[in-house]
């Protein structure tokens, strides 16, 4: 790789020389710049960013670590970041995997912003303590280099159990989110607080994943034990997708026979029939806002901790257990016994 040491022999001047004239610096006349610039593009100059870094101690780039990349939440979220990013001239790169933690402490980025649970709590107050600006939407961290953007998945998930509650429902189930997700144990907790204010309410984990084959999964233990009206609450819309899909391949009805409710609102649930209701709000606002407060810890503003507020939107997946005819009993068509 050719190096301006190799640029200022060729040109007969000092290594400053070329730094300066590489970097638009005054202190060269242009004559002497035209001939430094000219001689970089005959050996192929590539300056080289690492070592640039290292001497500005920036990059003006930031960097977003996502567990994967699967799911239609990330592209408004990364909009949202991308649009902040380049309004203040930074540059956004977006990371996965354990290797890639790496371009924080080895100061590739100027911060990050952490939606990725391979990220232990213990290694990113360590970053912070070496003095790296960071901004986590997936846990809740005190340090003053750590800021959070956290979604309100308690009050999501309340709304989402309450509206079915007054939708009549007195049996609940309740699909999850994989083992260590943040936003899964929190809207857990809040259907664990609503069931225990509603005695008469039963309610039934099923362990799901966020993926719409987990979603599958959950309607077919659904349907091995179903025998009367029943809700279920999927903890993210590509789960109550899933499900629904499946459901449609058996003789049970969404919004008739089973009540289906989840939470993101992606686009994708605008079209599934019965429409589907769930737990919205900005996927930009969150991505662009996280953006915001990473760059002004980043320059030193002050900033405080901020939440997205969610909203329930209603749909015609949810129409309570009244509507079905209480002398109706379904029996799943793999059980079913002919005369």
């Amino acid at each position: 790789m050719v190096s301006i040491k190799d640029i200022a022999k060729k040109a007969g001047v000092s290594i400053s020389t070329v730094s300066y004239a590489l970097n638009g610096n005054n202190k060269v006349t242009d004559e002497t710049r035209s001939k430094i610039l000219a001689i970089a593009k005959e050996m192929n100059y590539v300056p080289n960013a690492a070592a640039r870094t290292l001497k500005k101690r920036e990059s003006r780039i930031l960097g977003v670590f996502l567990t994967d990349f699967s799911g239609d939440v990330y592209g408004d979220l990364l909009s949202g970041m991308k649009a902040v990013c380049n309004t203040h001239g930074y540059d956004l790169i977006v990371c996965s995997g354990k290797q890639s933690h790496r371009m924080l402490p080895e100061r590739m980025i100027d911060g990050a912003i952490i939606l990725d649970h391979t990220f232990a709590s213990e290694e990113l107050i360590q970053f912070a303590d070496w003095g790296h600006k960071i901004v986590v939407l997936d846990r809740e961290l005190k340090h003053p280099n750590i800021n959070q953007v956290l979604l309100d998945n308690k009050a999501g998930a309340t709304l989402a159990m309450e509206y079915l509650i007054e939708h009549g429902h007195k049996k609940i189930y309740v699909v999850t989110g994989p083992e260590g997700s943040f936003d899964s144990v929190q809207r857990l907790k809040a259907v664990r607080q609503v069931a225990e204010r509603e005695a008469d309410v039963e309610w039934i984990e099923i362990t799901g994943d966020f993926e719409k084959s987990g979603g599958e999964r959950a309607a077919e233990q659904i349907l091995e034990t179903y025998n009367e009206p029943a809700a279920v609450f999927c903890l993210n819309d590509e789960m109550a997708i899933g499900l629904c899909d499946r459901l449609a391949r058996s003789e049970l009805q969404v919004g008739h026979h089973i009540d289906v409710i989840g939470f993101d609102h992606i686009e994708l649930s605008n079209y599934v029939q019965p429409k589907l209701a769930s737990i919205d709000y900005s996927k930009w606002k969150w991505g662009a806002l996280a953006a915001e407060q990473l760059i002004k810890i980043i320059a030193g503003e002050p900033v405080d901790h901020e939440r997205i507020y969610v909203t329930l939107i209603e749909g015609e997946s949810v129409t309570g257990p009244n509507q079905v005819d209480a002398d109706v009993k379904f029996v799943p068509q793999e059980r079913a016994v002919n005369y």
